[in-house]
């Protein structure tokens, strides 16, 4: 395990290479280029305000007083901004070894090396993001605590990437044995981006008379919902409706740090199988 993750280290020049090259594909022959970072979650974010906004009132299960802060506006891009990296990791994490199949058959190197390049990719396009949330948060007169900032925002960005890390080295082996792992990632995509409190707040399910105990107790067990919770906090400070539960926060961090510890082991279980399949 050592020996290994030394040599991952020692290869990380080889990480950095893949995520310029996977940046500079992306972009290189598409008008916007960058700008598209920054548009496609403003289109969903007026999409979702309308749907969920406008027509399904989801702003009710906002706290009073949230208004100050940015109100539902602010909620749904401090959702849908890691959201849509998070999404776009579950996308790409299936053929993560499929795309290099080429390079890791020829080339030396540890093959965690390609996940990582993967998430690499997508922590730097969450990054690019970052001046649309702040156009949002100076707009719309947001606020944030220094608690915020210097604790639950870096713990957040670290559970995000680890979890997606965990995903797409369990998902990048998996799938290369068992093609239909990938159709089965979209479906689960949906149902854990509707299942994670991106488009209304998570106090609309755990406060609801009809929803049964033991569902709440589920839904809380999912460690994004208290990842996405995390992010929210920052801007939101003081509210305990949008701060992570005891229990929803010890979910986000069980959750990531085990889900990574399964992908990785899952990994190098199947990378023998992997190579002679590639």
């Amino acid at each position: 395990m050592a020996s290994r993750t030394l040599a991952v280290w020692e290869h990380r020049k080889v990480v950095g290479l893949l995520v310029r090259r996977d940046l500079k594909v992306k972009y290189q022959q598409s008008v916007l280029g960058y700008a598209w970072t920054m548009l496609e979650p403003l289109a969903l974010t007026l999409v979702y305000f309308f749907v969920f906004g406008v027509v399904l009132q989801a702003n009710r299960g906002m706290p009073p007083g949230s208004e100050a802060y940015g109100g539902y506006v602010l909620f749904l891009v401090a959702g849908i901004l890691p959201w849509t990296t998070f999404g776009a990791i579950l996308s790409e994490a299936p053929r993560a070894m499929i795309t290099h199949s080429k390079l890791i058959t020829t080339m030396k190197v540890p093959r965690e090396i390609f996940p990582m390049a993967t998430v690499g990719t997508k922590f730097i396009e969450y990054l690019l993001t970052w001046p649309v949330l702040l156009i949002f948060v100076f707009a719309l007169g947001g606020r944030f605590s220094w608690e915020g900032m210097l604790l639950w925002l870096p713990m957040a960005i670290v559970l995000t990437f680890t979890f997606g890390l965990g995903v797409t080295l369990f998902l990048a082996s998996v799938n290369v044995l068992l093609r239909d792992v990938e159709r089965l990632t979209r479906i689960l995509t949906r149902l854990l981006f509707y299942g994670s409190a991106i488009l209304f707040p998570a106090a609309m399910v755990l406060d609801a008379d009809a929803v049964p105990g033991w569902a709440k107790t589920v839904y809380e067990l999912n460690p994004l919902m208290g990842i996405f919770q995390m992010h929210r906090t920052v801007w939101f400070p003081g509210f305990e409706e949008l701060t992570p539960s005891p229990l929803a926060l010890t979910s986000a961090v069980v959750g990531s740090i085990l889900m990574l510890v399964i992908g990785y082991w899952t990994f190098r279980r199947l990378e023998m199988s992997v190579l002679k399949e590639l």
